[in-house]
């Protein structure tokens, strides 16, 4: 399913968060949005989950307009990952992880077999099978963050939106889950800030600056030595990584401003 942001501007406190963003994420495609700190990217992430009301544009899923749906009806479509990602009450790991079935069932109805299946094998692809009977506010963060990412893929959704999902992740898992967005078949929008993951991981990047889309395109496209010391006030030798051939950055530690 098709995710587009269309002329999206967000205004709090009379200041422009997000300037009249548009983005189209392709079904299927992983696109991510890079940009410095405060510049409008998780402010544009929480329009598509809904957690916050656009001041005037609109996101679309497919034909539908995301304001016009009910909560239930946009839990179905649309999961989310976010970067503060919290859980309160201590419920287990596999509790957690089930209420990601919350919008497919109703009121107290148990877990069909298949949904169960479901669960297990979102642990596996995961890594967390072995954390399942445990207490989620005993993991640590990025233990706690694939539980929370787990949750979203048993959601079922067509679009999956990822708030820095890599933060308290190892190497290793970082890796591991870049790769299951890649080949989820999911539409993906994601906010990364390490720009070699989103190079690794992304069909097409978004570079936001000041609450504005600078530029969009494929990282080769976008990802270049002017854009990234314009945006990002560093200097950078892009290289090719010598097993993907996807653009890599080499940051210099003298001072560019």
């Amino acid at each position: 399913m098709e995710l587009r942001l269309d002329g999206l501007s967000v205004v709090t406190d009379g200041r422009s968060l997000v300037r009249d963003l548009s983005l189209d994420v392709e079904s299927g495609q992983v696109v991510g949005l890079v940009g410095p700190n405060g510049s409008g990217k998780s402010t544009a992430l929480r329009c598509v989950y809904r957690a916050l009301r656009p001041s005037s544009g609109t996101v679309w899923a497919g034909e539908e307009d995301l304001s016009r749906l009910t909560v239930r009806r946009s839990a179905q479509v649309i999961a989310a990952m976010t970067q503060d990602g919290v859980v309160d009450l201590d419920f287990t790991v596999e509790e957690v992880i089930a209420l990601g079935r919350a919008p497919h069932l109703q009121g107290n109805q148990a877990l069909s077999r298949r949904e169960r299946e479901l669960c297990e094998r979102a642990m596996d692809r995961l890594d967390i099978r072995h954390l399942a009977r445990r207490g989620v506010l005993t993991l640590s963060g990025g233990e706690r963050q694939r539980v929370l990412l787990a949750r979203a893929l048993v959601q079922e959704p067509k679009i999956l939106v990822l708030d820095e999902p890599t933060n308290h992740l190892d190497v290793r898992h970082q890796v591991e889950l870049l790769s299951l967005l890649r080949g989820s078949g999911l539409t993906v929008l994601v906010v990364l800030h390490d720009l070699n993951l989103a190079a690794a991981a992304c069909d097409r990047l978004g570079v936001l600056s000041d609450g504005r889309l600078v530029t969009t395109g494929t990282p080769d496209d976008v990802l270049t030595t002017d854009l990234v010391h314009e945006v990002f006030g560093v200097k950078a030798s892009i290289v090719s990584h010598p097993l993907t051939g996807d653009p890599q950055l080499l940051y210099s530690l003298t001072p560019s401003l």
